[in-house]
C-alpha cells in the first residue's frame, strides 16, 4: 500500500526503523510543518523526497493511506483533512485530544467507507497474544482482578535532555510533559484489557499534577497530570486497576489474578517479553505461590529487527494496510479503537478530585490473530 508519513519528529523515526519488516507499507513521501526537518528525515532514512504541504499529499490520488505522526494537538485536524480527501489513516495516540472529536472522526471514516486506526497496536504483539491465549485456556482459572502499572520513574530528574534519536534529535520533553503520561502510555495496557475482557462500562479515576512544571525554569504552557490511577469496570465482571506516572519508581508490571494462580509480565513495550505463570498451592491453611515458569509465546510470522525499538511501531499500520487491500475487517476495528480512546481520555480528565465516567461507547468483541489462536498449550 502506498503510504505518506505526515510528521517527521521523534516518534516517526521509530516507525521507519521497523518498516523493513513490513513490506506491505510502501512509503512514497513524507511531510512536516518544518520543511527542513522533513528533508533531513527523508535523506537520513533514504525515503522518497518530501512534499511541501499536506494539500500536496491529499491531492495525490495514488496515495492510499496517511500515517499521522504529528503532535497530538494536531491529530484531529490532520486526520479529518485526510479522511475528507478519502485517505485511510493510521494515527499516533490519541486520535484526538477531546472525545467528541475522536467520535466525529470515526463517524466520518465509517460514512466514507474508510479505515481509521490508532496507536498503540501492542495487542498485536507476541506477548499480548500469548497472554490472551493463556487466559482463554484458563491456565490460572477464572480472572476477575487485574493490576496494571506503567510508571516510568521520576522523569524530570533524569538526564532527558541528552536523550537523542538515531538522527541525533532531542527527546521532545516539553511536548511529552504537556500532553501527559496518561495519554502517552496508558493505552498500551488499556487496549490489551479491552481485547481480553470486552467493553468496559465505567471508569473511576483520579489524576493529578504532582510536579506541575516538571522542574522547568521556563513554565509549561499546559499542565497535564504526571500521575493517574483508575479502576476500570468491565461488563464481563472483571475489574482492573491501572496506574500511570512519571513520578513513581519504574514498573511496567501487569498481573492477572485468577482463582488458581497469577499470570504476569514485566514490560509493556517489549513485543516479546516473557509471560510468567505462578500457581497457588494450599498447605496447612496457607496459600503459597509455586515459583513462576515461563508460558510459551506463540510463534509469529514476524522477524525481529536488530537495533530497533522493542515496540514494532509499523506492525499496526501494516495490519491495517493488509486488511484494506484484502477488503477485510481490520483486526483492530474502529469501535474497539474509539472505546480505548474514550477510556484513556476519561482518565486524563479526572483532575480536581477525580471522577466517575459511565462510558458511552461499546464494541463488538475482537478475535485473536490467526497465528496465536491455539488454546491447547
Amino acid at each position: 500500500m502506498r503510504v505518506a508519513i505526515v510528521g517527521c519528529g521523534f516518534v516517526a523515526e521509530y516507525y521507519v526503523q521497523s518498516l523493513p519488516a513490513y513490506p506491505q507499507l510502501q512509503v512514497v513521501t513524507v511531510m512536516d510543518i518544518d520543511p527542513e526537518r522533513a528533508l533531513a528525515f527523508s535523506r537520513f532514512y533514504r525515503l522518497p523526497p518530501p512534499r511541501e504541504t499536506l494539500a500536496a499529499i491529499l491531492e495525490d490520488d495514488s496515495i492510499d493511506m496517511v500515517l499521522n505522526l504529528t503532535n497530538p494537538d494536531s491529530h484531529y485536524a490532520v486526520t479529518k483533512a485526510c479522511l475528507e480527501a478519502n485517505k485511510h489513516v493510521f494515527s499516533e495516540k490519541p486520535v484526538a485530544m477531546q472525545f467528541e472529536q475522536a467520535q466525529e472522526l470515526f463517524q466520518l471514516a465509517e460514512a466514507r467507507g474508510l479505515q481509521l486506526g490508532c496507536a498503540p497496536g501492542s495487542i498485536l504483539s507476541e506477548t499480548a497474544q500469548g497472554l490472551w491465549r493463556a487466559l482463554r485456556a484458563k491456565h490460572v482459572g477464572d480472572v476477575r482482578l487485574v493490576y496494571a502499572e506503567i510508571d516510568d520513574g521520576l522523569t524530570h530528574k533524569m538526564p532527558y535532555r541528552r536523550w537523542l534519536s538515531a538522527m541525533g534529535r532531542p527527546w521532545p520533553y516539553r511536548d511529552e510533559f504537556e500532553v501527559g503520561c496518561t495519554l502517552e502510555h496508558a493505552g498500551y495496557y488499556v487496549n490489551w484489557l479491552t481485547a481480553f475482557f470486552g467493553p468496559a462500562h465505567r471508569v473511576n479515576a483520579f489524576a493529578h499534577a504532582v510536579y506541575p512544571h516538571q522542574g522547568l525554569a521556563d513554565p509549561l504552557d499546559r499542565i497535564s497530570p504526571d500521575f493517574s490511577v483508575a479502576c476500570i469496570e468491565f461488563e464481563s465482571g472483571v475489574v482492573a486497576r491501572l496506574t500511570c506516572s512519571i513520578v513513581a519508581r519504574v514498573s511496567q508490571k501487569l498481573q492477572f489474578f485468577g482463582d488458581r494462580g497469577i499470570l504476569s509480565i514485566d514490560d509493556a513495550w517489549d513485543y516479546r517479553t516473557p509471560v510468567r505463570v505462578e500457581r497457588y498451592l494450599n498447605i496447612r491453611r496457607k496459600m503459597l505461590v509455586v515459583p513462576a515458569r515461563r508460558y510459551p509465546l506463540p510463534h509469529s510470522p514476524h522477524r525481529r529487527m536488530r537495533g530497533t525499538h522493542p515496540i514494532e511501531f509499523s506492525r499496526a499500520p501494516a495490519y491495517l494496510a493488509t486488511a484494506i487491500e484484502r477488503q477485510q475487517p481490520s483486526p483492530l476495528p474502529g469501535d474497539y479503537t474509539l472505546h480505548n480512546n474514550e477510556i484513556v481520555l476519561a482518565i486524563q480528565a479526572a483532575t480536581e478530585g477525580g471522577r466517575t465516567v459511565n462510558l458511552q461507547t461499546r464494541f463488538t468483541p475482537i478475535a485473536p490473530l490467526a497465528w496465536a489462536d491455539d488454546t491447547t498449550r
